[in-house]
């Protein structure tokens, strides 16, 4: 099993009535910006350790689990609301980085997450990274009374039992899982990865820590014109990262394309792209090295 170089802590917080967890590596040092991760969909903070252990030099390191997400437990939960995900950030940042700018990682939905922050809280972020997070698709007004109908028939099928998380018979099923779902993760990193992503139940079976009210669909569409604004009123030099082997196209069926995304990219006022050679959407699994190079450049 992969064995972590550098160790990071638990710690609860409590932010906007959760109990939210997040995991620390090292200590604030004087003079030097804290590096806040906010990872992706389906996916929990300790996914940027490979990334944390590759880092050159020792840096305070801030990423905790989305609600809904690892342990951050949301009770009684039956949908999710993107907009929250601004609030929990920043109430983070509050009860962390009080008073301070950070510099800013997101991977795929935490990308978009950190891209929308930085546009609200132009002020709260020094340098931004933006790992794989390219949006949705456009939406128009027209599509919303069918939007609404989806989303109220997944609200029945959640509460009938119908979107229930899977469950695994064992750890090693779990690794397996996650190597199918990206061939290029060594099982070494696999078996570390799966005892962070799930966790066994009441049965014995090993479930996702992913609530399954996140696989919902959206109620609100996506307003592209909302989130240029957005974009516009970003101070932070910006650096967005793309994998060679993403496939953005595919994964959105045409719907949404790369070069729609570096058109909106043109809405941010000091922004560059990177390439992170021989990886897929889950780059900072793929290539950890080359991903902790990058940031390590950009903040520097």
């Amino acid at each position: 099993m992969y064995q972590a170089k550098r160790l990071f802590k638990s710690e609860f917080a409590a932010l906007r009535g959760l109990n939210y967890h997040v995991q620390v590596w090292g200590q604030p040092l004087a003079g030097q910006t804290p590096l806040v991760l906010v990872h992706g969909w389906m996916d929990v903070a300790a996914s940027y350790q490979f990334v944390v252990d590759a880092l050159a030099a020792d840096h305070y390191v801030i990423a905790p689990d989305w609600r809904g997400f690892g342990q951050t437990e949301v009770p009684g939960a039956d949908h999710f609301v993107f907009a929250d995900y601004l609030g929990d950030l920043d109430a983070l940042l509050d009860h962390f980085c009080p008073g301070e700018p950070v510099n800013l990682v997101g991977h795929s939905m935490g990308g978009n997450i950190a891209m929308l922050y930085a546009g609200v809280r132009p002020a709260r972020v020094r340098r931004l990274i933006n790992l794989e997070g390219f949006g949705m698709p456009r939406t128009v007004a027209a599509q919303a009374p069918e939007r609404y109908a989806r989303w109220l028939d997944a609200l029945k099928e959640l509460q009938e039992g119908q979107r229930a998380m899977r469950g695994y018979d064992s750890l090693e099923d779990v690794a397996r899982r996650l190597m199918k779902t990206n061939p290029r993760l060594p099982a070494e990193k696999a078996q570390w990865l799966a005892g962070h992503w799930a966790r066994p139940n009441a049965q014995g079976q090993w479930v996702i820590q992913g609530h399954a009210a996140h696989r919902l669909p959206s109620a609100q569409l996506y307003r592209v014109d909302e989130t240029l604004e957005v974009f516009k009123r970003i101070s932070a030099p910006t650096l967005c990262v793309e994998a060679p082997d993403s496939d953005m196209g595919g994964f959105w069926k045409g719907a949404y394309s790369l070069a729609e995304f570096h058109e909106r990219l043109q809405a941010v006022p000091h922004c560059e792209v990177a390439h992170i050679a021989d990886a897929g959407h889950m780059l900072h699994h793929d290539q950890p090295q080359q991903v902790a190079a990058l940031i390590e450049r950009f903040i520097a």
